[in-house]
């Protein structure tokens, strides 16, 4: 079990600081709404990834390959994420600096908890390029697991527990900048992380237009055929 766990902090650790959505909208989250409301949107990413396991672990083989090779499913995760971004810079252009203090916390500092979590979910979910991702750790650390329940469960719950572990590290590191949060300062980082959103939209269209891009996965695969 000692092993297991030793297994699978590295790989924790490796998720905290991938480069992604998530990674941005989590320490911008810290810095401008605190340290609980970036933990509720964090949760919402562990239960995204919790739900890909699950989907890994239980289904066969084929089902994934036919997600692989459906360009579709990239494409309509990638336009629901630059849709996402498009709407939030154009909201965030509406929005007056010159807002009170009490205002602007009212419009860019409320903290609905539900809406954060869902937020979290959401981003993690409709990049499809995640499920491959853990099918892809699955295939690779199974076998060494030799598949038993207990010792799969034991590595997964290990690595989301590094994972939650070391964001709350960065939460924590972020939220230290909260008193340089003015107003001006809070737009100029949501637009940033809203156009990084776009990018991030974009690129998960093009595995769907370009699906060369996951000849990983398919080798992994054919292995398994």
């Amino acid at each position: 079990m000692i092993q297991d766990i030793l297994t699978g902090i590295p790989l924790g650790i490796f998720l905290s600081f991938l480069i992604g959505p998530v990674f941005f909208v989590l320490l911008e989250t810290s810095a401008v709404k605190g340290f609980r409301a970036a933990l509720v949107f964090d949760l919402g990413v562990v239960l995204a990834d919790i739900i890909f396991i699950a989907i890994a672990y239980f289904s066969s083989y084929r089902l994934i390959q036919s997600i692989k090779n459906d360009p579709a499913i990239f494409i309509f995760g990638g336009i629901l994420m630059l849709t996402y971004g498009v709407i939030s810079f154009i909201k965030l252009r509406k929005i007056n600096t010159n807002l009170n203090e009490e205002d602007f916390d009212i419009v860019l500092l409320k903290k609905n908890y539900s809406a954060l979590f869902f937020k979290g979910f959401l981003l993690n979910f409709i990049n499809v390029g995640v499920l491959l991702f853990w099918f892809l750790i699955l295939i690779t650390i199974g076998p060494k697991l030799e598949l038993e329940n207990a010792r799969m469960f034991t590595f997964f719950s290990s690595v989301i527990a590094t994972y939650l572990i070391v964001d709350m590290g960065k939460m924590l590191l972020a939220k230290q900048l909260k008193h340089k949060m003015t107003p001006i300062n809070i737009l100029k980082i949501k637009k940033i992380i809203s156009f990084l959103l776009i990018l991030f939209g974009i690129a998960i269209m093009l595995q769907g237009w370009f699906p060369s891009d996951q000849k990983m996965v398919k080798k992994a695969l054919e292995k398994m055929e």
